[in-house]
């Protein structure tokens, strides 16, 4: 039997207020608003990297770093650059997610406290760019010295633990900080490369090529392949702890993972690699602030 229709009092109550009217389809749910982002750069990617991996973990939306390897369990790592998750290359994406899902609370805890970590960074006193600044070099400090000149130059004096450079007309601060960190960039690929060639014989291994990363607490990362990145920033500190990352990574060809095997073989040639660790982590809360990257 039809329903009756309604009569001209209800027509108006209708217009008025369109969800009173049973002939009226209902409206679509509306659609739930993204979850948010963790307050944390996604970990840095190079134009060969893989994508990074997305999951959503109760309001947050969070970007992973997936690397596949020999282990036999799923792992977790994070840093100022985020989560980064290593997972044998036999298991699936399900089953890596409901491995992060396992560890949710964990996750989020550890990311929020990177990220109030890193916003205590960004507040500290950056350098001034000026003759007289000094700049963290090997665990002590050289001074910046700008000279007038008319062709542009980046000298280093050993003895007088200065870095001259030519400034010439024209020259922004922008330009300035460019030319130093290139400067930076050099002498950590010429040092990374003598520590790397020093260390493998002892460990005997074989490494395949070195490239610099701007990562800034993951100080190292290695391939199955053999090929190590290397942030660096890690010309700012001594060289015992430059070492250290080296050691680490090189030890990486021998043991790809984090076991007491691992780390066996780092003890072979560093012994206080747990001192090292914790040197690290604590120097990187006093770096000044030299490049806004």
């Amino acid at each position: 039997m039809n329903a009756p229709k309604p009569d001209g009092s209800q027509l108006d109550l209708f217009a008025r207020d369109p969800r009173l009217d049973p002939w009226r389809a209902p409206a679509p749910p509306a659609a739930k608003p993204a979850p948010p982002r963790i307050t944390l750069p996604s970990p840095p990617r190079t134009p060969d990297d893989p994508p990074l991996k997305r999951i959503v973990l109760g309001q947050y939306a969070v970007d992973y770093e997936l690397k596949r390897s020999t282990r036999r369990s799923i792992g977790f790592m994070i840093d100022d650059d985020g989560l980064h998750v290593t997972a044998p290359r036999r298991a699936t994406q399900p089953s890596i997610e409901e491995a992060i899902r396992a560890k949710q609370r964990w996750i989020l805890t550890k990311l929020h406290e990177r990220g109030e970590r890193r916003a205590r960074h960004a507040q500290r006193e950056p350098l001034r760019w000026e003759d007289g600044a000094r700049l963290p070099y090997l665990g002590g400090e050289i001074v910046l010295r700008l000279e007038p000149a008319a062709r542009s130059h980046c000298v280093f004096d050993a003895q007088t633990r200065e870095l001259k450079i030519g400034v010439t007309q024209g020259l922004t601060e922008w330009q300035l900080k460019e030319r130093v960190k290139l400067w930076f960039h050099a002498e950590a690929k010429r040092l990374f490369t003598e520590r790397l060639d020093f260390y493998a014989p002892q460990l005997d291994v074989h490494y395949r090529s070195m490239t610099l990363s701007s990562a800034g607490t993951r100080w190292g990362s290695c391939t199955v392949a053999g090929n190590i990145r290397l942030s660096w920033r890690l010309i700012h500190y001594p060289l015992a702890l430059i070492d250290y990352v080296v050691v680490h990574e090189l030890a990486h060809l021998r043991e790809m993972n984090h076991s007491p095997a691992f780390w066996a073989v780092v003890g072979l040639v560093y012994k206080d690699y747990d001192g090292a660790r914790l040197e690290l982590r604590r120097r990187s809360h006093e770096m000044p602030v030299l490049f806004a990257e």
